[in-house]
Protein backbone atom coordinates (compact mmCIF):
# COMPACT_ATOMS: atom_id res chain seq x y z
CA UNK A 1 0.00 0.00 0.00
CA UNK A 2 1.32 3.46 -0.87
CA UNK A 3 2.35 5.72 1.97
CA UNK A 4 2.13 9.47 1.53
CA UNK A 5 5.42 9.60 -0.35
CA UNK A 6 4.75 6.72 -2.70
CA UNK A 7 6.68 3.81 -1.20
CA UNK A 8 4.96 0.56 -0.37
CA UNK A 9 4.14 -0.25 3.23
CA UNK A 10 1.57 -2.27 5.14
CA UNK A 11 -1.49 -0.32 6.26
CA UNK A 12 -1.69 0.61 9.90
CA UNK A 13 -4.87 0.08 11.93
CA UNK A 14 -7.65 2.17 10.47
CA UNK A 15 -6.06 2.15 7.02
CA UNK A 16 -3.72 5.10 7.67
CA UNK A 17 0.01 5.15 7.04
CA UNK A 18 2.83 7.48 8.08
CA UNK A 19 3.16 10.18 5.46
CA UNK A 20 5.20 12.92 7.10
CA UNK A 21 8.95 13.00 7.36
CA UNK A 22 11.28 15.45 9.00
CA UNK A 23 12.32 18.37 6.82
CA UNK A 24 15.91 17.14 6.88
CA UNK A 25 15.10 13.92 4.99
CA UNK A 26 11.91 14.88 3.19
CA UNK A 27 12.01 13.96 -0.48
CA UNK A 28 10.67 16.28 -3.13
CA UNK A 29 7.63 14.04 -3.62
CA UNK A 30 4.49 16.03 -2.86
CA UNK A 31 1.77 14.62 -0.64
CA UNK A 32 -1.42 14.95 -2.72
CA UNK A 33 -4.63 14.97 -0.70
CA UNK A 34 -7.89 14.59 -2.60
CA UNK A 35 -10.45 16.40 -0.46
CA UNK A 36 -13.75 14.55 -0.67
CA UNK A 37 -14.90 16.64 2.28
CA UNK A 38 -18.69 16.61 2.42
CA UNK A 39 -19.13 15.94 -1.29
CA UNK A 40 -20.55 12.52 -0.37
CA UNK A 41 -23.81 14.35 0.51
CA UNK A 42 -24.26 12.00 3.48
CA UNK A 43 -24.47 8.99 1.15
CA UNK A 44 -22.06 6.13 1.97
CA UNK A 45 -22.26 4.78 -1.57
CA UNK A 46 -21.31 8.15 -3.00
CA UNK A 47 -18.43 8.40 -0.51
CA UNK A 48 -17.09 5.04 -1.71
CA UNK A 49 -17.31 6.21 -5.32
CA UNK A 50 -15.22 9.24 -4.36
CA UNK A 51 -12.60 6.91 -2.89
CA UNK A 52 -12.58 4.95 -6.16
CA UNK A 53 -12.05 8.14 -8.16
CA UNK A 54 -9.20 9.26 -5.91
CA UNK A 55 -7.52 5.87 -6.21
CA UNK A 56 -7.72 5.96 -10.01
CA UNK A 57 -6.35 9.51 -10.02
CA UNK A 58 -3.19 8.31 -8.24
CA UNK A 59 -3.31 10.65 -5.24
CA UNK A 60 -1.88 9.68 -1.87
CA UNK A 61 -4.81 10.28 0.47
CA UNK A 62 -8.54 10.79 0.21
CA UNK A 63 -9.79 13.09 2.96
CA UNK A 64 -13.21 13.41 4.53
CA UNK A 65 -14.53 15.63 7.34
CA UNK A 66 -15.46 14.35 10.78
CA UNK A 67 -17.81 16.53 12.83
CA UNK A 68 -21.04 16.72 14.75
CA UNK A 69 -23.35 19.54 13.70
CA UNK A 70 -24.46 20.02 17.30
CA UNK A 71 -20.85 20.56 18.40
CA UNK A 72 -19.91 22.58 15.34
CA UNK A 73 -22.52 25.35 15.05
CA UNK A 74 -25.36 26.98 16.93
CA UNK A 75 -28.87 26.44 15.65
CA UNK A 76 -28.96 30.08 14.54
CA UNK A 77 -25.56 30.16 12.77
CA UNK A 78 -25.78 31.64 9.27
CA UNK A 79 -24.43 29.97 6.16
CA UNK A 80 -21.49 31.46 4.30
CA UNK A 81 -22.44 33.32 1.15
CA UNK A 82 -21.06 30.55 -1.08
CA UNK A 83 -23.11 27.97 0.84
CA UNK A 84 -26.27 30.02 0.35
CA UNK A 85 -25.49 30.32 -3.36
CA UNK A 86 -25.04 26.57 -3.73
CA UNK A 87 -27.72 25.24 -1.34
CA UNK A 88 -30.24 28.06 -0.94
CA UNK A 89 -31.91 29.40 2.20
CA UNK A 90 -34.39 26.63 2.98
CA UNK A 91 -32.23 25.13 5.72
CA UNK A 92 -29.86 26.55 8.32
CA UNK A 93 -26.14 25.79 8.47
CA UNK A 94 -26.91 23.41 11.34
CA UNK A 95 -29.49 21.52 9.29
CA UNK A 96 -27.18 21.37 6.29
CA UNK A 97 -24.28 20.01 8.33
CA UNK A 98 -26.55 17.53 10.11
CA UNK A 99 -27.25 15.89 6.75
CA UNK A 100 -23.55 15.68 5.98
CA UNK A 101 -22.32 13.94 9.14
CA UNK A 102 -20.49 10.63 8.92
CA UNK A 103 -21.24 8.12 11.67
CA UNK A 104 -18.57 5.98 13.30
CA UNK A 105 -19.77 2.95 11.35
CA UNK A 106 -19.56 4.92 8.12
CA UNK A 107 -15.99 5.88 8.99
CA UNK A 108 -15.11 2.23 9.49
CA UNK A 109 -16.60 1.26 6.13
CA UNK A 110 -14.74 4.03 4.36
CA UNK A 111 -11.45 3.09 6.00
CA UNK A 112 -11.96 -0.50 4.91
CA UNK A 113 -12.84 0.57 1.37
CA UNK A 114 -9.69 2.70 1.19
CA UNK A 115 -7.65 -0.34 2.14
CA UNK A 116 -9.15 -2.35 -0.73
CA UNK A 117 -8.32 0.47 -3.16
CA UNK A 118 -4.73 0.92 -1.96
CA UNK A 119 -5.20 4.53 -0.94
CA UNK A 120 -4.80 6.20 2.44
CA UNK A 121 -7.86 7.31 4.42
CA UNK A 122 -7.63 10.70 6.10
CA UNK A 123 -10.17 12.97 7.80
CA UNK A 124 -10.28 16.40 9.38
CA UNK A 125 -11.72 16.40 12.87
CA UNK A 126 -13.55 19.65 13.58
CA UNK A 127 -13.88 19.25 17.35
CA UNK A 128 -12.16 17.48 20.23
CA UNK A 129 -14.55 14.52 20.25
CA UNK A 130 -14.06 14.04 16.52
CA UNK A 131 -10.29 14.09 16.94
CA UNK A 132 -10.62 11.38 19.59
CA UNK A 133 -12.85 9.31 17.31
CA UNK A 134 -10.28 9.46 14.51
CA UNK A 135 -7.52 8.54 16.96
CA UNK A 136 -9.54 5.52 18.11
CA UNK A 137 -9.95 4.47 14.47
CA UNK A 138 -6.19 4.41 13.94
CA UNK A 139 -5.51 7.84 12.44
CA UNK A 140 -2.06 9.00 13.46
CA UNK A 141 -1.81 12.33 11.64
CA UNK A 142 -4.18 15.23 12.05
CA UNK A 143 -5.47 18.15 10.01
CA UNK A 144 -6.46 21.42 11.63
CA UNK A 145 -8.97 23.23 9.40
CA UNK A 146 -8.79 26.97 8.86
CA UNK A 147 -11.78 27.66 11.09
CA UNK A 148 -10.09 26.07 14.12
CA UNK A 149 -6.73 27.88 13.91
CA UNK A 150 -7.85 30.22 16.73
CA UNK A 151 -9.53 27.51 18.83
CA UNK A 152 -7.18 27.31 21.81
CA UNK A 153 -8.61 24.24 23.62
CA UNK A 154 -8.85 22.36 20.33
CA UNK A 155 -5.26 23.23 19.40
CA UNK A 156 -4.01 22.15 22.82
CA UNK A 157 -5.81 18.83 22.50
CA UNK A 158 -4.28 18.13 19.10
CA UNK A 159 -0.87 19.31 20.29
CA UNK A 160 -0.89 16.94 23.27
CA UNK A 161 -1.16 13.98 20.90
CA UNK A 162 2.36 14.68 19.66
CA UNK A 163 1.44 13.52 16.17
CA UNK A 164 2.21 15.00 12.76
CA UNK A 165 -0.10 17.93 12.03
CA UNK A 166 -1.21 19.86 8.96
CA UNK A 167 -2.64 23.32 9.59
CA UNK A 168 -4.75 25.18 7.03
CA UNK A 169 -4.45 28.94 7.35
CA UNK A 170 -7.41 30.43 5.49
CA UNK A 171 -8.45 33.79 6.99
CA UNK A 172 -5.34 33.80 9.21
CA UNK A 173 -2.62 36.41 9.69
CA UNK A 174 1.04 35.53 10.28
CA UNK A 175 0.48 36.41 13.92
CA UNK A 176 -2.40 33.93 14.24
CA UNK A 177 -0.33 31.24 12.51
CA UNK A 178 2.55 31.88 14.91
CA UNK A 179 0.21 31.65 17.90
CA UNK A 180 -1.23 28.33 16.70
CA UNK A 181 2.22 26.85 16.13
CA UNK A 182 3.29 28.00 19.59
CA UNK A 183 0.25 26.33 21.19
CA UNK A 184 0.96 23.07 19.39
CA UNK A 185 4.65 23.14 20.38
CA UNK A 186 4.01 23.96 24.03
CA UNK A 187 1.39 21.20 24.17
CA UNK A 188 3.87 18.62 22.85
CA UNK A 189 4.05 18.65 19.04
CA UNK A 190 7.54 19.51 17.72
CA UNK A 191 7.72 22.10 14.97
CA UNK A 192 9.40 19.53 12.70
CA UNK A 193 6.10 17.61 12.70
CA UNK A 194 4.02 20.61 11.62
CA UNK A 195 3.16 21.43 7.99
CA UNK A 196 1.40 24.72 7.31
CA UNK A 197 -0.84 25.11 4.27
CA UNK A 198 -1.43 28.50 2.74
CA UNK A 199 -5.13 28.77 1.94
CA UNK A 200 -7.80 31.30 0.95
CA UNK A 201 -11.21 30.57 2.46
CA UNK A 202 -13.48 31.34 -0.46
CA UNK A 203 -15.11 28.80 -2.77
CA UNK A 204 -14.00 29.19 -5.49
CA UNK A 205 -11.08 31.48 -4.73
CA UNK A 206 -10.61 34.41 -7.16
CA UNK A 207 -7.15 34.40 -8.74
CA UNK A 208 -6.40 37.86 -7.41
CA UNK A 209 -6.89 36.60 -3.84
CA UNK A 210 -4.63 33.54 -4.10
CA UNK A 211 -1.38 35.31 -3.10
CA UNK A 212 0.67 32.16 -3.58
CA UNK A 213 3.87 33.87 -2.44
CA UNK A 214 2.38 33.93 1.07
CA UNK A 215 3.22 30.21 1.23
CA UNK A 216 6.90 31.10 0.94
CA UNK A 217 6.48 33.88 3.50
CA UNK A 218 5.11 31.33 5.98
CA UNK A 219 8.12 29.09 5.42
CA UNK A 220 10.54 32.01 5.86
CA UNK A 221 8.78 33.21 9.02
CA UNK A 222 8.46 29.93 10.87
CA UNK A 223 10.86 27.43 9.28
CA UNK A 224 8.09 24.87 8.80
CA UNK A 225 7.27 22.65 5.86
CA UNK A 226 4.62 24.37 3.76
CA UNK A 227 1.94 23.44 1.28
CA UNK A 228 -1.20 24.76 -0.35
CA UNK A 229 -4.89 24.03 0.13
CA UNK A 230 -6.38 25.05 -3.21
CA UNK A 231 -9.90 26.37 -3.73
CA UNK A 232 -9.32 27.97 -7.12
CA UNK A 233 -11.03 26.73 -10.29
CA UNK A 234 -8.83 24.44 -12.37
CA UNK A 235 -5.49 22.87 -11.57
CA UNK A 236 -2.84 25.41 -12.54
CA UNK A 237 -2.43 27.11 -9.16
CA UNK A 238 -1.87 23.82 -7.34
CA UNK A 239 0.77 22.89 -9.91
CA UNK A 240 2.44 26.28 -9.53
CA UNK A 241 2.49 25.79 -5.75
CA UNK A 242 4.49 22.58 -6.17
CA UNK A 243 7.00 24.42 -8.34
CA UNK A 244 7.27 27.02 -5.56
CA UNK A 245 8.05 24.47 -2.86
CA UNK A 246 4.75 23.04 -1.61
CA UNK A 247 5.25 19.68 0.10
CA UNK A 248 1.49 19.08 0.44
CA UNK A 249 -1.33 19.86 -1.98
CA UNK A 250 -4.97 19.57 -0.94
CA UNK A 251 -7.76 19.93 -3.49
CA UNK A 252 -11.52 19.37 -3.34
CA UNK A 253 -12.99 16.94 -5.85
CA UNK A 254 -16.43 15.61 -6.74
CA UNK A 255 -18.06 13.14 -9.06
CA UNK A 256 -20.01 15.94 -10.73
CA UNK A 257 -19.98 19.70 -10.12
CA UNK A 258 -23.73 19.78 -10.77
CA UNK A 259 -24.55 17.65 -7.73
CA UNK A 260 -26.42 19.40 -4.90
CA UNK A 261 -24.31 20.45 -1.93
CA UNK A 262 -22.14 23.30 -0.68
CA UNK A 263 -18.74 22.36 -2.12
CA UNK A 264 -19.37 20.63 -5.46
CA UNK A 265 -19.17 23.81 -7.55
CA UNK A 266 -15.66 24.58 -6.31
CA UNK A 267 -14.35 21.03 -6.80
CA UNK A 268 -12.48 19.17 -9.53
CA UNK A 269 -14.22 16.45 -11.49
CA UNK A 270 -12.53 13.03 -11.84
CA UNK A 271 -10.60 13.69 -15.06
CA UNK A 272 -9.33 16.99 -13.68
CA UNK A 273 -8.15 15.38 -10.44
CA UNK A 274 -6.23 12.77 -12.41
CA UNK A 275 -4.71 15.47 -14.64
CA UNK A 276 -3.64 17.49 -11.59
CA UNK A 277 -1.95 14.51 -9.94
CA UNK A 278 -0.13 13.61 -13.16
CA UNK A 279 1.01 17.20 -13.68
CA UNK A 280 2.32 17.44 -10.12
CA UNK A 281 4.35 14.25 -10.57
CA UNK A 282 5.78 15.67 -13.80
CA UNK A 283 6.71 18.92 -12.06
CA UNK A 284 8.45 17.01 -9.28
CA UNK A 285 10.64 15.26 -11.85
CA UNK A 286 11.19 18.47 -13.80
CA UNK A 287 12.42 20.37 -10.72
CA UNK A 288 15.49 18.14 -10.54
CA UNK A 289 18.40 18.79 -8.19
CA UNK A 290 19.35 22.29 -9.34
CA UNK A 291 22.78 21.36 -10.70
CA UNK A 292 23.33 22.68 -14.22
CA UNK A 293 24.89 19.87 -16.20
CA UNK A 294 24.84 18.21 -19.61
CA UNK A 295 21.97 15.74 -19.66
CA UNK A 296 22.11 12.38 -21.45
CA UNK A 297 19.69 13.52 -24.13
CA UNK A 298 21.61 16.77 -24.61
CA UNK A 299 24.83 14.78 -25.02
CA UNK A 300 23.26 13.14 -28.08
CA UNK A 301 22.14 16.48 -29.49
CA UNK A 302 25.25 18.49 -28.68
CA UNK A 303 27.30 17.45 -31.74
CA UNK A 304 24.34 18.27 -34.00
CA UNK A 305 23.45 21.65 -32.49
CA UNK A 306 26.90 23.08 -31.72
CA UNK A 307 29.33 24.44 -34.34
CA UNK A 308 33.00 23.93 -35.20
CA UNK A 309 35.68 25.88 -37.03
CA UNK A 310 35.25 25.15 -40.74
CA UNK A 311 37.09 26.19 -43.90
CA UNK A 312 34.97 28.76 -45.71
CA UNK A 313 37.06 28.25 -48.87
CA UNK A 314 39.97 26.15 -50.05
CA UNK A 315 43.05 26.60 -47.84
CA UNK A 316 46.56 25.57 -48.87
CA UNK A 317 49.02 23.95 -46.49
CA UNK A 318 51.09 26.66 -44.76
CA UNK A 319 48.51 29.39 -45.41
CA UNK A 320 47.57 31.39 -42.31
CA UNK A 321 44.11 30.84 -40.88
CA UNK A 322 42.07 34.07 -40.97
CA UNK A 323 38.57 35.45 -40.85
CA UNK A 324 38.63 35.30 -44.65
CA UNK A 325 39.14 31.52 -44.89
CA UNK A 326 37.53 30.20 -41.69
CA UNK A 327 33.92 30.28 -40.53
CA UNK A 328 31.75 28.42 -38.00
CA UNK A 329 29.27 25.72 -38.99
CA UNK A 330 27.64 22.59 -37.68
CA UNK A 331 28.41 19.86 -36.64
CA UNK A 332 30.11 20.53 -33.34
CA UNK A 333 32.54 17.63 -33.62
CA UNK A 334 35.61 19.69 -34.42
CA UNK A 335 37.44 22.63 -32.86
CA UNK A 336 35.11 24.84 -30.80
CA UNK A 337 34.48 28.38 -32.09
CA UNK A 338 35.55 29.49 -28.60
CA UNK A 339 39.12 28.72 -29.84
CA UNK A 340 38.78 31.24 -32.69
CA UNK A 341 41.44 33.63 -31.36
CA UNK A 342 43.91 30.81 -30.74
CA UNK A 343 43.55 29.52 -34.30
CA UNK A 344 43.78 32.88 -36.10
CA UNK A 345 47.23 33.45 -37.64
CA UNK A 346 48.37 29.86 -37.31
CA UNK A 347 49.58 28.02 -40.39
CA UNK A 348 47.37 25.37 -41.94
CA UNK A 349 49.02 21.96 -41.34
CA UNK A 350 47.61 20.63 -44.64
CA UNK A 351 45.27 21.46 -47.48
CA UNK A 352 41.58 22.00 -46.60
CA UNK A 353 38.62 22.10 -48.94
CA UNK A 354 35.59 24.36 -48.36
CA UNK A 355 33.26 23.09 -45.59
CA UNK A 356 35.95 20.81 -44.14
CA UNK A 357 36.41 20.87 -40.36
CA UNK A 358 39.65 22.59 -39.37
CA UNK A 359 42.34 20.45 -37.71
CA UNK A 360 45.56 21.59 -36.13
Amino acid sequence: MRDGYGSLSAPQPGGTRPFFRSQQIMTRRTLIIAEAGVNHNGDLGLAKQLIDVAAVAGVDLVKFQTFSASRQVTRSAQKADYQTQTTGNKESQYEMLRRLELTEDMHRELIAHCATRNIGFFSTGFDIESIDLLLSLGQRHFKIPSGEITNLPYLRHVGRLGKSVIISTGMATLGEIEAAIDVLEIAGTPRAQITVLHCTTEYPTPMNEVNLRAMQSIHAAFGVAVGYSDHTPGIEVAIAAVAMGATVIEKHFTLDRNLPGPDHKASLEPAELKAMAAAIRNIEVALGDGIKRLTPSEARNKPVARKSLVASQAIKAGEDFSAQNITTKRPGTGISPMCWDKVMGRAAPRDFVADELIEL
